[in-house]
């Protein structure tokens, strides 16, 4: 496991703290850091450069059979099939997080591994910040993950990097069952990650959390479309920008899988994160950073002023890259800084102590 590194907050805006409640209003994201802009994952992902395939295949022989070798005559996988897609990430969580075991049904969201820990790496930063640069480390943190999906991969990771305790949430009961499934086929998770139906669709915290659980951070991955015919188009514009998109051959309607629920909802990303914000404030003294991936750069001005609205203290945008795609997460919180004091020394202080 990677040794603990100072907080990076180059990406990270972060308004002046003030003495009173009031809350001060949410800033643009910054530049990108340079490693960023250039389209690098965080410097502690494990997945930097080529994928080292003989590795993989050590680990995991199954995947030599979906091997290929790509125009540049290097080796890789047809990511156009939901198949090697889902034995890929299977080797890659046996081979860098020790996962022995991980499936998904058919046609569920098979997600890509290396943007996913670079979301967790953040989210490890931003504690990091109230925490004097040291990342804080163990099962004495605890991380909520709004639509955890049948993959459960940001406990998966989250677990694997930091130790932390999760409580995943779904609407899904197939998926809350497929990612039961995963936890339980892999010695050492079930203390880990506990999982929970949302019963009520309508509603994101309420209902779900127990009066008396704290949080240090939820995340969330929102649906990203408006409607399933937005999902698909979306989709079939991916391949087409890949050069995969061939008449003759018959492509996923969805690259790397996904139900209703993984993939849109009515409103799209804009609705279910105003939906998010209004309902934290509902529960602010029971998560210390509330955050959300925003995908669509033209959805930073709502949320701003959602969060306004809500009365958030303290918000924070972290810019992300992989490759050529662009994305950031936006964090805020509802405590002043000594309630965060008291948070950190409350339940963090033992960690920073060696305990």
């Amino acid at each position: 496991m990677p040794r603990s590194a100072p907080a990076d907050t180059a990406s990270m805006t972060s308004p002046t703290k003030r003495p009173s409640r009031k809350p001060s209003a949410p800033r643009p994201p910054l530049p990108a850091r340079p490693d960023a802009a250039k389209g690098q994952l965080h410097p502690r992902n494990r997945h930097q450069g080529r994928y080292d395939f003989p590795a993989l295949i050590k680990a995991s022989p199954e995947l030599a059979a979906f091997v290929i070798i790509n125009p540049y005559g290097k080796e890789s996988i047809d990511f156009a099939n939901p198949a090697a897609v889902k034995v890929f990430n299977r080797a890659l969580l046996k081979q860098f997080y020790g996962i022995s075991h991980w499936d998904i049904p058919a046609d569920y969201l098979c997600p890509p591994i290396p943007g996913r820990a670079d979301y967790l790496h953040y989210l490890a930063d931003l504690l990091a910040s109230c925490n004097g640069g040291e990342i804080p480390r163990g099962a004495q943190v605890r991380a909520l993950d709004i639509g955890v999906g049948a993959n459960c991969i940001y406990p998966l990771l989250g677990n694997r990097e930091y130790a932390w305790k999760f409580l995943g949430s779904d609407i899904d009961s197939n998926a809350i069952a497929a990612a039961k499934a995963i936890v339980q086929a892999n010695p050492g998770l079930r203390d880990a990650i506990e999982l929970r139906q949302q019963s009520d669709a309508a509603h994101i915290f309420q209902g779900l959390l127990q009066a008396d659980e704290r949080f240090d951070l939820s995340l969330c991955n929102p649906p990203f479309h408006a409607s399933a015919e937005e999902a698909s188009s979306g989709s079939k514009r991916k391949w087409r920008n890949l050069g995969k998109l061939d008449p003759k051959r018959k492509l996923p309607v969805l690259n790397f899988g996904g139900q209703a629920a993984e993939l849109w909802c009515q409103g799209g990303e804009a609705a279910f994160v105003g939906r998010l914000i209004k309902e934290s404030a509902q529960h602010a003294q029971q998560v210390l950073w509330f955050t959300s991936l925003i995908s669509k750069a033209s959805n930073l001005a709502g949320v701003y002023s959602a969060l306004k609205q809500a009365g958030a203290l303290e918000v924070r945008t972290v810019e992300m890259a992989q490759g050529q795609k662009q994305s950031r997460f936006v964090a805020w919180t509802f405590l002043t800084a000594a309630q965060q004091q008291s948070w950190r020394t409350a339940r963090w202080a033992p960690i920073a102590h060696g305990a």
